[in-house]
Parts: structure tokens; C-alpha cells; sequence
């Protein structure tokens, strides 16, 4: 009689890390947690210079496995990515204009240093440059993934499909057995600083209000998705929780790729459209991210008593849904990206530019988590449309000519 051995999911392991690394901060000496922190130095090191390869090796062969559509099918993916982040930015927009003259009146905004400069440094560090930058990956991944849709390239082909399964085995055994580890260490190491509660008791009210829109967001995103992919939204939305709770411990949707791409599949997107659309969408979909900043942008306004022209703010969502395409899917990358916006758009002066930076980093996994798992609605849409054009396609085949 054989006995079975039970393991732990992923999902349980992520919510043990986050409690323990909360719990542990209170009480671990200095030294103990600078350990942590220099473990998740090494790891976070390696995630940055392993991610530029998964982009290269998981979307290079969906995209030669897609066939001679691929063109069209990252066009209709980038436009839905883009759509999708444009209604969460005028969600953002609309929801404040409607809450905050109520919400913040009486209220001001208190000096708020950034909670990164409070977070203890690493032992050490180690460089790990990675061969490319990002956005190098993809643009590197779309020329051969769609050359290799219209060249008999199957030395090529076969080449990059061994690579994916490399790429698949570091993911496997390397990142997601170790980033509950990482994941620890990141919340131990936040709540050894402090600094992020006085960011979050001083914006409460806001903080509260984008939390409850990332999940109106997530439902009405998913309720699209669902009503393509002919499955029960929640049923959907609960196949992608793990990522969700990834996301809230790395904080970056690169780093999430990996259990994003396996939850997609779990969900019952096929194989290739979730190698080539969840890698895709952790660069050019963050919509939870536009949803912040544009109602944290307007909540410093109203703190500021900043004049709100509500063209300028259409125009402000409208660049921003095109910068976020270009935002690092790194910790802070988006407010990073967006900066430059605030100061030339809504005239933020050096100070604003600081508390918005702030504010977002101390709760930028919220934003980053809603980004992921909107990768996986994506994923389904994008899924359906490829089969139903390949049934098309099919019956235009089949079908005789008079």
C-alpha cells in the first residue's frame, strides 16, 4: 500500500509568506532580516535577467505556432490591452470626481517621505545584467515569432521550442519553488521599515476606494471574458487567485509571468495563445496600475487645491494608456514612466511628484495584481477569437465552390 504525499499548493505557501513576513518584521533582529533582504537581492537579480529570456522563449514559438495570423492576432491583443487600460484609467477618473469632494474635503496632504528609502539594504549584491532589456525581448520576439510564420524555418523553429522548454524548467524548478521565499522577504522587510503604514493611514480613504474599483474592475473584465470563453467569470477569476496573490508579493508583472502563464492555462487557455498573450500583456496591459495613478494624481489635486480641467485629465489617461506600454513591468516601473506626465501635463511640482511616488509604492502590488490577472481575461478573449477564426477558416476550406 503506497501513501501519498501531500504538497502544499502554491497559493497556501504565497498567504503563509505574506502572514509570516508581516509577523516575523515585527520582532526578527536587524542582521536576520538584512539576510532576507540579501536573498531577495541574489533572487530579484536573477528574476531581472531571466525574464528578458521567458519573454524571447515563450513568445517567440506561440507566435510561430499561431501560424501566418500572428501579425494580426498581436495587433488585436495590443488593442485590447490598450482598450482595457483606457477604461480603467476613466473608471479611475469618473469614480473620483464623483467621491472625492466629499471624501478628502477638510483634508491636506502631510509630508510623506518615500517608503523605499526606509527599507533596510542587502549583505551584498551581485550583478546579473540581463542580455537585453525588455522591451528588446519582445520586439525581438514578434520579428522572429512572425518570420518564422512565412520562412521554412524548422531548424529555427525547432531551436526556439528546445528553448522553451529550458525556459520552462527554470520556471519549474527555480522561480516558482522559491518565490513564496522572496515573497517573505519582501513583507518582512516592509513592515521592519514602517514607513509604509504612514502612506497608507494618511491616504486611507483613497486607498480604500481604488481597492474596491480594481475588483469592479476585475469583474467587469472577467464578465466579458467569461461571456466569450462560455465559462462562469468567478469560476475564471478563482483559477487566476494564485497569480493574483503573487503579484501582491512581487509587486511586478514580469515576475509574476510564470504562475500567470501556468494559472492561464489552468483556466483552459490553450498552449499558445497563453505563451505568446500573458508574456505580452506583463509588458503593455496595466490597466490596475492607470487606475491608480489617475485617482491618486487626482486625489494630491484635491489635496493641493490643484484646478481639475477635465479635458487636460482626458488627455492626461489618453498619453498615459501609451506610456504604461513602455513602463518596466518592474516594482514602481509604472509610476516611474508616468512622472514625466504629471509634471508636463498636470504641472505637479517636485514635492507632488514625491508623494505620488510614495503613495504608489506603498501599495503598488494591489495595482500590479490587478494587472496580472487581467492578463488572463485578455488570454481568454484573445483564445476565443483565434478558434473561432480557425473554425472559419476551416469552413471556408470545406466548403464547395458553385
Amino acid at each position: 500500500m503506497t501513501s501519498r504525499r501531500r504538497s502544499i499548493g502554491l497559493l497556501p505557501k504565497i498567504l503563509i509568506a505574506i502572514v509570516l513576513g508581516i509577523v516575523c518584521g515585527l520582532f526578527f533582529p536587524e542582521w536576520l532580516t538584512r539576510a532576507f533582504v540579501t536573498f531577495n537581492g541574489l533572487f530579484g537579480n536573477f528574476l531581472s535577467f531571466i525574464i528578458p529570456l521567458i519573454i524571447v522563449g515563450l513568445i517567440t514559438p506561440a507566435i510561430a505556432e499561431l501560424g501566418k495570423g500572428a501579425g494580426k492576432w498581436l495587433a488585436v491583443t495590443a488593442a485590447i490591452a490598450y482598450g482595457s487600460t483606457l477604461f480603467a484609467g476613466f473608471l479611475g477618473f469618473a469614480t473620483s470626481m464623483a467621491v472625492f469632494p466629499s471624501l478628502l474635503t477638510g483634508k491636506s496632504a502631510q509630508s510623506v517621505t518615500n517608503p523605499e528609502d526606509a527599507l533596510l539594504a542587502p549583505f551584498f549584491t551581485v550583478e546579473m545584467p540581463p542580455l537585453m532589456g525588455v522591451m528588446t525581448a519582445l520586439i525581438l520576439a514578434f520579428v522572429v515569432g512572425v518570420g518564422l510564420t512565412l520562412v521554412d524555418g524548422d531548424v529555427i523553429r525547432r531551436g526556439f521550442v528546445e528553448f522553451r522548454d529550458i525556459v520552462n524548467k527554470v520556471i519549474a524548478g527555480i522561480l516558482i519553488p522559491l518565490l513564496p521565499l522572496y515573497i517573505f522577504g519582501v513583507f518582512l522587510n516592509m513592515t521592519a521599515a514602517g514607513q509604509v503604514w504612514n502612506v497608507v493611514t494618511t491616504f486611507l480613504g483613497v486607498i480604500v476606494m481604488v481597492f474596491i474599483l480594481t475588483v469592479v474592475l476585475l469583474l467587469i473584465q472577467y464578465s466579458i471574458a467569461g461571456a466569450f470563453f462560455k465559462k462562469n467569470p468567478l469560476s475564471m477569476l478563482k483559477a487566476m487567485l494564485p497569480a493574483y496573490v503573487t503579484a501582491l508579493g512581487t509587486s511586478s508583472s514580469a515576475a509574476t509571468i510564470p504562475v500567470t502563464h501556468r494559472q492561464a492555462m489552468t483556466m483552459g487557455v490553450s498552449g499558445p495563445v497563453a505563451s505568446f498573450v500573458i508574456p505580452l500583456c506583463a509588458t503593455i496591459h496595466l490597466a490596475g496600475s492607470t487606475l491608480k495613478i489617475t485617482c491618486f494624481s487626482l486625489a494630491v489635486m484635491f489635496l493641493y487645491g490643484k484646478p481639475i480641467d477635465i479635458p487636460t485629465i482626458v488627455g492626461f489617461i489618453l498619453m498615459l494608456g501609451i506610456m504604461m506600454v513602455a513602463a518596466p513591468g518592474v516594482p514602481g516601473g509604472a509610476i516611474m514612466t508616468a512622472t514625466g506626465l504629471l509634471s508636463t501635463m498636470l504641472g505637479f511640482t517636485e514635492p507632488q511628484v514625491g508623494l505620488m511616488i510614495a503613495t504608489y509604492i506603498a501599495i503598488d502590488s494591489f495595482g500590479t495584481a490587478t494587472n496580472v490577472t487581467g492578463d488572463g481575461a485578455i488570454a481568454a478573449v484573445v483564445d476565443t477569437l483565434t478558434r473561432r477564426s480557425r473554425t472559419t477558416e476551416t469552413d471556408t476550406a470545406i466548403t464547395p465552390t458553385t
